[in-house]
């Protein structure tokens, strides 16, 4: 079974990866949801890592705040496609958590999003455009997706609309 593990650096990080969730429910994308840590949980990060693999996991996507390198250590124990999201957590409002995700050594990759919310919906959205790769039935969802999105701009402009 495919699926998409989703990763949290902790609890406080929910609100924000739950936006993912929703995207991925509205997709019929299977998921799995787990609270680790880097720094406080290494160990079971590993693991949970590599028991993912072999139960199906096609992409991982980390979100962490502060000095976020749960995606970082998530991309040292997979060679699968790693989406970083980073966290607003701290007195920097997140550019912690962005050059920490973003800043990467060479040869060991994480795609980072924006931070926040817009990057757990992108995160979300780019993890499924991987596993649409080998799925059609999911390439069309993604394609009627972009369609109702452009629907709803266009009815959303119409009610203000001014033209001279």
């Amino acid at each position: 079974m495919k699926f998409v593990s989703v990763l949290m650096g902790s609890k406080n990080d929910y609100d924000v990866i739950k936006e993912a969730l929703r995207i991925f429910d509205d997709f019929g994308v299977k998921y799995e949801v787990l609270i680790t840590s880097a720094h406080r949980s290494p160990q079971r990060t590993q693991e949970y890592v590599k028991e993912a693999e072999v139960k199906g996991a096609k992409v991982f996507i980390a979100a962490a705040g502060m000095a976020a390198h749960l995606a970082g250590a998530v991309a040292a124990h997979t060679t699968k496609p790693v989406l970083g999201v980073p966290i607003s957590g701290s007195n920097l409002v997140g550019m912690d958590s962005l050059f920490s995700t973003v800043q990467m050594p060479s040869g060991i990759p994480v795609a980072t999003l924006a931070i926040g919310k817009a990057g757990a919906i992108n995160a979300a959205y780019l993890a499924i455009q991987i596993l649409a790769i080998n799925d059609e039935n999911l390439a069309s969802k993604l394609l009627e997706d972009r369609i109702k999105q452009q629907e709803k701009l266009s009815k959303d402009s119409s009610q203000i609309e001014i033209f001279l």
